[in-house]
């Protein structure tokens, strides 16, 4: 499958709640879109989308860390947005594991799974893509996400394949659970 166009999303908080916010919160997403080979018809196998996610994946996820440079990126999510004449399965299919090794890959590593989202929509559609720390799901200062909204696309006939990752967890959190700091990084878990 080939990229047809790729948009880049960055959003840096430096102030809430009428505090700084230090070190200031980073998220980027970049978004590969791609054509569907599986618009408009049922097929049974989908081992193809999953295949080509590893390409798309590396030049999205390299686009994406890169706009965090020169800062690290310590939690991840992932989504896809399938233009109507297509399933919300494909866009599964191109989120799986492979998919996930490259995005922590891109970053070093990784021991938790990836949270993510997909959906079927008409160009302009808006989606939140869920983020946790990328080495232990209980770590909730990470618990957090990243909206876009994609103009112009997915076209019918096109899937949009999105990489997030984020430079640390929510600014002035306070709900508790286990500290960033505290991570054993064993089972993705803790």
């Amino acid at each position: 499958m080939k990229l047809r166009r790729i948009l880049t999303f960055l959003d840096e908080v430096r102030s809430q709640s009428g505090r700084d916010v230090a070190p200031p919160l980073r998220k980027a997403a970049a978004v590969g879109i791609v054509t569907n080979p599986f618009a408009g018809r049922f097929e049974s196998d989908l081992s193809a989308l999953a295949a080509a996610s590893e390409a798309i994946g590396r030049e999205i996820c390299a686009i994406a860390v890169q706009l965090l440079a020169p800062d690290a990126a310590v939690s991840y999510g992932k989504a896809a947005v399938v233009g109507l004449d297509g399933e919300q399965e494909h866009g599964n299919a191109m989120l799986t594991t492979v998919f996930g090794n490259v995005m922590r890959e891109a970053i070093g590593g990784g021991k938790a799974w990836i949270s993510s989202m997909t959906k079927r929509a008409a160009p302009g559609a808006t989606i939140d893509i869920p983020l946790a720390h990328k080495d232990a799901l209980y770590v909730r200062s990470h618990y957090d996400g990243m909206t876009i909204t994609l103009h112009d696309c997915p076209l019918p006939d096109e899937i949009a394949i999105i990489a997030v990752y984020a430079t640390r967890g929510r600014p002035h959190h306070r709900v508790g659970g286990l500290a960033a700091s505290d991570i054993k990084g064993i089972d993705g878990l803790v």
